[in-house]
């Protein structure tokens, strides 16, 4: 059956139908071999019906809304001026200061394709205008987008927590460390590739336009302050936080800034709409198939025909990386979560492993995976939004890979870099 199944997504896919289409047919043939028949489909629909019940999910439409209206208005060009005021000059200060300006839209956003377009479009020309080289500089643009993943807030981590049953409070603190860590690599390299390619530097500013570039910063900034401190001092749930950050935004966009204005919000609205109709058909459909493989027992048999469940508590979080990394070259990230995490719950739960830290790594393999080669998802969005060849966008993503593996490698020898801050706020 699991062979049957697993055919069926792939020639699904290489036809070219859309994620949910490969998903929702392997699973529809999954109930049928079952049950012989669709006899008893009421209980295939509430499956689904139940992927997206869950109150959590709430706050997936409303950071996707946050990120949109922030997109739009003034909230990333203020949050890139305040970090290139401070760093751009140094040698390789414009490409920390596109790395750090993905970190910071990130903690924002909570989404990697809106942190290519809100970051890479303004930055971008400039890196170009400055002497890097077009390959490098969108590299770095979706890679270090990646972040976004691990910042809080992050929609991958909602998805992994609503699926694992999995606290997203402390899934939020446990990725600020992994998000730090790979901010300070990419920074490390970016540094060493500006002095090696003798880099021009930008002109230094005053410390009266930091302090200007700080002071219009501040509003944008309090974004972060309030989803962790909020979720940290128990003022409010994740998914409340999420709610706050609609109403900061609106607030700041179109009250203090006044950058939007009211037809705006329709456009902004659609967009989130069919955004979010996306997300919860492949949450749904996500949802079912999961039922129907555990069901028919197909995780356990997998696990045991490849030994995971005997290799030891690394040797599950070095089987869940590969898994992940492979998949998410190839498939959305929400859609491998879906699949691919009630499939390891077994092996998870049987060498006790933390789920804390298994959901940051796999969160920080979605996030490499969605930025590899061949069809990681924020490669699509570069070449959209930038209007590149494929074969450009992908050719300086190598080192950033590389370093993005190292962190991994980082996270399963040194668990407390990302439960560190778990422990400190909710042990």
């Amino acid at each position: 059956m699991a062979t049957t199944l697993m055919l069926i997504m792939i020639g699904l896919l290489l036809l070219g139908f859309p994620m949910m289409v490969p998903l929702i047919t392997a699973a529809l043939v999954g109930f049928y071999m079952m049950f012989n028949g669709m006899g008893q489909m009421d209980t295939f629909v509430q499956q689904m019906m139940g992927g997206i019940r869950p109150a959590s999910l709430i706050a997936v439409p409303m950071f996707i809304l946050a990120a949109d209206i922030m997109t739009r208005g003034q909230s990333a060009n203020r949050l890139i001026a305040m970090v290139m005021a401070f760093i751009g000059h140094i040698k390789g200060g414009l490409a920390v200061s596109t790395a750090t300006s993905c970190t910071l839209f990130g903690a924002v956003s909570g989404s990697t394709q809106a942190t290519v377009v809100a970051v890479g479009s303004p930055l971008r020309p400039k890196m170009l205008k400055a002497g890097y080289s077009d390959s490098f500089t969108l590299a770095l643009i979706i890679n270090a987008s990646d972040i976004a993943f691990l910042i809080p807030p992050s929609i991958g981590m909602i998805i992994y927590g609503v699926i694992s049953q999995t606290s997203i409070a402390e899934l939020f603190i446990a990725g600020i460390g992994p998000g730090l860590l790979i901010l300070f690599m990419f920074s490390v390299y970016c540094l060493i590739y500006a002095h090696k390619n003798d880099v021009p530097t930008e002109e230094k500013s005053s410390w009266g336009e930091r302090f200007k570039s700080t002071r219009e910063a501040l509003w944008p900034l309090f974004f972060p302050v309030i989803i962790v401190g909020g979720i940290y001092g128990g003022i409010f749930s994740p998914t409340e936080a999420a709610a706050v950050c609609v109403l900061y935004a609106f607030f700041l966009e179109f009250l203090v800034f006044r950058s939007l204005n009211m037809p705006d919000v329709y456009r902004i609205a659609k967009s989130t709409g069919l955004i979010t109709a996306v997300v919860f058909i492949l949450v749904a459909v996500g949802n079912g198939f999961s039922w129907i493989i555990s069901f028919a027992q197909i995780p356990q048999a997998i696990l045991e025909t490849v030994g995971v469940n005997d290799a030891g508590p690394v040797g599950v979080l070095i089987a869940i990386s590969i898994s992940f990394f492979v998949a998410c070259m190839f498939v959305d990230p929400i859609v491998v979560i879906l699949v691919l995490t009630p499939i390891f719950a077994p092996a998870i739960a049987s060498t006790g492993l933390d789920p804390v830290h298994v959901g940051i790594l796999i969160t920080l393999q979605v996030a490499i995976g969605s930025a590899t080669p061949p069809f990681g998802c924020d490669i699509f969005t570069a070449i959209a939004i930038f209007k590149r060849p494929y074969w450009e966008v992908i050719r300086g993503t190598p080192p950033f890979i590389f370093i993005l593996v190292l962190a991994a490698a980082l996270l399963i020898a040194f668990p407390q870099i990302s439960l560190f801050l778990r422990d400190l706020a909710f042990r």
